[in-house]
Parts: structure tokens; sequence; C-alpha cells
């Protein structure tokens, strides 16, 4: 009886231990939407936007990203990034022109 009772117990902690951590999922995952939340509410709109990507190799990458008001082509690979051209955007047009 004393094996069954000591069963019952290793139970009730794998148990207590599997709901523990999946509350703790749970309170993270609400943190991190309750702080993705605040930064938009902040008018927290990203200045770095990836545009494109595309694999060139197992490793490899080229990324179209725009940084404000310029675009970048960035290689990049396993142990570094690599910067292969930047241009400035044109000015969007204005509706004041006739």
């Amino acid at each position: 009886m004393g094996a069954t009772a000591s069963g019952g117990i290793d139970w009730l902690r794998v148990s207590g231990g599997i709901i523990v951590v999946l509350v703790l999922l749970a309170a993270m995952l609400w943190m991190l939407r309750r702080m993705q939340s605040m930064q938009i509410a902040k008018g927290g709109v990203s200045r770095l936007q990836v545009v494109e990507t595309i694999s060139i190799g197992p490793r490899q990458k080229i990324a179209l990203l725009r940084v404000d008001t310029q675009m970048l082509l960035v290689g990049m690979s396993a142990n570094q990034f690599t910067a292969l051209g930047q241009w400035q955007l044109a000015p969007k047009p204005t509706g004041d022109q006739a």
C-alpha cells in the first residue's frame, strides 16, 4: 500500500509542476501582448521594416530593408552582415499639384 500512496504523491507533484509551468507561460504571453499594445499606443511605428528577403544558399540571404526614407540592400550569412547597396526613396507626391 505504501507504493501506491507514493505513486499518487508523485503523480500530484508532476501534475502540479505542469500546471505551474502552464500558468507561468500564460502570464508571460499576457505580459508580452500588453507590452506590444503599449508600444503601439505610444505611436511606436517601427522605423525599420524588412521589405523582402530571398534565400540564395543554405545559410545566405539577401534582404531589402527600409529605414525611414532610405532603402538598404544587405547580404547576410551565418557570421556577418554586408551592406550591398543604399539609396534614398523618392518623396511621395502630394495631391496639391494640378
